[in-house]
């Protein structure tokens, strides 16, 4: 079975090689797809990224000017091949849990009703790039929250759900997955870590105020959806702190 995952990537040079072989050693859970779209990069993203393609021809490479994420990832949707039975996406700074779809696609195989697994993200502030995990001395917080890496879609969930909203320069991820759990998939939460998020200065998610602008207006629209269309659902599930820690998501 094939199982695409969508990796947008912009001036990630220093990270990108690191998500892809976090991947890449998941090659024994799946026929892996794995559909990178470099957003106009200014550094040499594309060139480490087509170091690995040497090496690992499931990786798939495609360019295009920065337009943004939500385009970035619409346009890895466009890719998606006829027989991709499977689809996560997986951001270019982040860490994708060794055995991570072996585990999930167990639970599709033991649930052929199953549309929808969403796991657990670990925040961690220093990771060792060549462990592929936080070092010792890491700062780290699980949680089951907003990332569409930790969730794992049937295909035809994906093409039910559509496309990202492409007014959203943030919280697209948040609108897109609101939309999913809205229509009340058959869904398994994941009671495991899918992936490592690596917690540094470039962080989009760092820009406080556009985030919570951004996050607030996906909420708006939800409820103007649900009142629409009484046949929608209250989402539940989404949120969830497992460890506290001594530091704060800011």
């Amino acid at each position: 079975m094939k199982l695409s995952v969508i990796m947008p990537v912009y001036n990630r040079e220093r990270y990108v090689v690191s998500a892809l072989r976090s991947l890449v050693r998941q090659r024994d859970a799946a026929d892996l797809d794995i559909i990178v779209i470099d957003d106009g990069s200014t550094d040499a993203s594309v060139e480490a990224v087509r170091s690995m393609m040497r090496e690992t021809p499931c990786i798939r490479l495609f360019q295009q000017s920065n337009m943004g994420i939500a385009k970035a990832r619409n346009a890895g949707l466009r890719q998606l091949p006829p027989d991709a039975a499977f689809v996560s996406f997986l951001d270019s700074d982040d860490i994708s849990l060794a055995g991570r779809f072996k585990a999930d696609l167990a639970r599709f195989k033991a649930d052929f009703d199953l549309e929808l697994t969403y796991s657990l993200i670990t925040l961690a502030d220093r990771i060792d790039d060549e462990r592929l995990e936080p070092t010792p001395d890491s700062r780290t917080m699980t949680l089951r929250g907003i990332s569409l890496s930790a969730a794992l879609f049937k295909r035809q969930l994906i093409d039910r759900t559509g496309q990202f909203d492409e007014d959203f320069e943030q919280a697209e991820d948040t609108d897109y997955l609101l939309r999913v759990f809205e229509t009340g998939p058959n869904c398994e939460l994941m009671d495991a870590v899918a992936i490592y998020y690596r917690r540094h200065a470039g962080n989009v998610t760092k820009e406080h105020g556009g985030r919570v602008r951004n996050n607030l207006r996906a909420i708006h629209k939800s409820m103007r959806r649900r009142k629409a269309d009484p046949s929608l659902r209250d989402v539940q599930g989404i949120f969830e702190l497992k460890s506290p820690a001594d530091w704060q998501m800011l």
